[in-house]
């Protein structure tokens, strides 16, 4: 037994938004302390417990070879802290990306809520952030990312490590969009039966293969209470699954969320919407993301290699699903560019 404390929940489901940081990829990672302003007024204001805020690659993620942030991260923590009267504020922390002092000042900044994530089978990598975490008082969970490139039995025990190590809500994390639905069920379940009462159990889904919205709903049928959802889908890939589309979809099936329905409809069109550079869609590429198995993040860097080389961005994502890569691995699609390039009698 971990001696994790899950928290308790006043809702069936509980939503977590994560425009703010799922989508900072879509956006290029250049939201203005404005937009957060607005964005996290209207989600606080609709209901929303929870709201993730950083940079698309978690906290200390602006890099080059991640993407430059227009605005500090701790300054746009800081006023979505302000903004928010009842929801808490997380953030995301990748252990090589994040360090744990990229968490301390987070919680100075006005974090309450952290979401560890390592590849699904390295969660051995968080113990040391789950402990900082939790000696800053700061509320836990653990995403496992890429979640479909392991088995449901090997993910649990994955999830076992982190909740041990202090995680309240181990993820099954579809950071590709590729899981179908008795595949998501199937790590649904396992990790349901891993962890028990000890913790609960999340769901971060993807639009790829335009199964976010149905996968959540058999997560939650399964027992999971904690699900992901971004305005206007605003994420990596195809996007997130649409926050005001869960919401409507679990108040036609009665399910309580509490959410405002209607002022998560207005808060997607009214505040969120005039300010996408790009609707997140399930064009070409992002089909090809969730078929072959594709970090959903690798979408932009692809199609600047597609730019700059001159070869289709949807062969380099498909090659890069061939040869296995994973988040962290970005560099990369420079070099499967190239190597297309040549193949394309362009090098």
């Amino acid at each position: 037994m971990s001696g994790t404390i899950r928290p308790t929940l006043t809702r069936d489901v509980r939503i977590i938004d994560t425009t703010l940081r799922d989508g900072s990829h879509a956006m290029a990672h250049r939201f203005t302390e404005s937009q957060v302003r607005d964005t996290v007024r209207a989600l606080d204001r609709a209901g929303v417990e929870v709201i993730e805020v950083s940079h698309g690659d978690g906290i200390g993620g602006s890099s080059f070879n991640y993407g430059f942030s227009r605005t500090d991260e701790t300054t746009l923590i800081a006023a979505a802290r302000e903004e928010a009267t009842s929801a808490k504020i997380a953030v995301l922390l990748v252990p090589g990306i994040g360090t744990a002092e990229d968490l301390r000042r987070a919680h100075d900044a006005g974090a309450e809520m952290v979401r560890v994530a390592t590849h699904c089978t390295e969660a051995d990598v968080s113990p040391q952030h789950f402990g900082v975490a939790r000696e800053l008082g700061m509320e836990t969970a653990g995403f496992l990312m890429m979640a479909h490139r392991t088995s449901p039995e090997d993910l649990a025990k994955q999830a076992r490590i982190m909740v041990d190590a202090g995680c309240q809500a181990p993820y099954v994390t579809d950071s590709a969009g590729a899981l179908l639905m008795h595949e998501a069920r199937a790590r649904f379940e396992a990790l349901i039966a891993e962890v028990g009462d000890e913790a609960w159990v999340g769901y971060h889904g993807h639009q790829n293969m335009s199964l976010g919205v149905a996968n959540s709903v058999i997560a939650h049928e399964v027992g999971v209470r904690y699900i992901d959802g971004s305005l206007c889908a605003l994420g990596a890939g195809a996007g997130n699954s649409p926050t005001e589309v869960l919401a409507a979809v679990f108040d036609r099936l009665g399910v309580d969320t509490g959410l405002d329905v209607l002022g998560l409809i207005d808060a997607a069109e009214d505040v969120v919407r005039p300010y996408l550079p790009r609707w997140p869609k399930m064009d070409r590429n992002a089909i090809v993301q969730g078929w072959a198995g594709v970090y959903s993040s690798f979408l932009l860097h692809a199609e600047r290699a597609a730019d700059r080389y001159k070869v289709p961005a949807h062969e380099i994502l498909r090659r890069c699903g061939e040869l296995g890569y994973v988040g962290g691995q970005e560099d990369m699609i420079i070099d499967v560019a190239l190597e297309l390039a040549r193949e394309h009698g362009h090098g």
